[in-house]
């Protein structure tokens, strides 16, 4: 992944239903937010989806992103999740 981009992995799962990855992405579309690379997947009855996104000029730490993705969650049935992507590159750094 660049470091110089400001970027974010979403996760969601949860129970699949008709709506999840557009109500993600109308959100995300919402604050500008573009949508880098998306992988889902559905076992059985199981919905997981994992988005790159690359968030612009928002700041995750001042941004009310996270709570409206959770609440988000809350009204579809799953759990999303959202943390930056320099959160991982920092826990890989020795």
């Amino acid at each position: 992944m660049n470091d110089d981009k400001n970027t974010a992995v979403i996760t969601v799962l949860g129970r699949d239903r008709v709506g999840i990855i557009a109500g993600v992405a109308n959100l995300l579309a919402e604050y500008g937010i573009n949508i880098i690379n998306i992988s889902q997947t559905i076992m059985d009855d199981l919905f997981t989806m994992i988005m790159l996104v690359e968030l612009g000029d928002v700041e995750l730490e001042k941004s009310d992103l996270s709570d409206k993705l959770s609440a988000l969650g809350d009204k579809l049935g799953v759990k999303i999740t959202i943390q930056h992507t320099g959160l991982f590159n920092a826990m890989h750094r020795i």
